[in-house]
């Protein structure tokens, strides 16, 4: 089907779901919706995935889900190609992200991920970095999941960026588990570089772009967890990577 005929369809879709879908899921975000559960999720939780799981839908992935996420309390990581990350994980279990602070402006997508508890980092900022870091080992502590893009930023898809180390300092001293997550875009992961921001693409153009794409499959690789090291979170990371390294690798 030409690109053409896929914008037709998708971008009414896609305004529905912005126009009349994001007022009700703020709503069910809402502090006043936490005490309740739904399907034995939370609700503003469960309105979250639900809203995540119809947008990718929106995108055309087609999501397949390995293995199983950790209950609890417990620090995903996962490699960073696109925005759209946040919303595949989200589809598959609530987490609270630690995201760069311009993702809060972002249309759509910082609305929804500020209001389910996203933890904003500022670039540069020595402060910044602390708060964060506090901010994770507060929920990690009090039995909430924390996710992380220990890459520091999106990759062009063609590899797999260094996991900085100290973002998992907080499970360290909460002791909690880290959980690897390879997310792989089309078959075997083909779609990598189509799905990552091309040059001089911004959040706009890469959605619009994105949006006329075929339908593919998208996988979600939840791994061996990596329990909390005493002798340093260096080998967490390192070990957390090279797990999505080898499923990113095999065919």
């Amino acid at each position: 089907m030409p690109r053409f005929f896929r914008y037709l369809y998708r971008v009414p879709l896609l305004l529905v779901h912005a126009l009349i879908g994001l007022p009700i899921v703020l709503l069910l975000l809402s502090p006043a919706f936490g005490r309740f559960s739904i399907y034995g999720e939370r609700v503003d939780q469960w309105a979250a995935g639900f809203w995540s799981r119809l947008l990718v839908r929106i995108f055309g992935l087609r999501m397949r889900r390995f293995g199983t996420p950790l209950p609890g309390a417990v620090l995903f990581v996962a490699n960073h190609i696109s925005w759209i990350d946040i919303c595949v994980l989200h589809s598959q279990r609530w987490m609270a992200f630690v995201a760069k602070a311009e993702i809060e402006r972002w249309p759509l997508i910082g609305t929804v991920v500020s209001h389910a508890g996203t933890i904003y980092h500022h670039r540069g900022s020595n402060d910044s970095l602390h708060g964060v870091m506090h901010q994770m080992l507060e929920r990690l502590q009090t039995g909430f999941a924390v996710g992380v893009f220990p890459e520091g930023r999106t990759h062009s898809g063609h590899a797999i960026g260094v996991f900085h180390a100290r973002i998992f300092q907080p499970a360290v001293l909460a002791g909690t588990p880290a959980q690897p997550i390879a997310i792989k875009y089309g078959d075997k992961g083909d779609a990598q570089v189509l799905m990552a921001f091309g040059p001089k693409e911004n959040f706009f153009s890469n959605l619009w772009r994105v949006l006329g794409e075929p339908p593919r499959p998208c996988e979600v690789h939840f791994l061996e967890p990596v329990a909390a090291h005493e002798d340093g979170r260096r080998k967490m990371a390192d070990l957390c990577r090279q797990r999505i390294v080898d499923v990113m690798a095999a065919s």
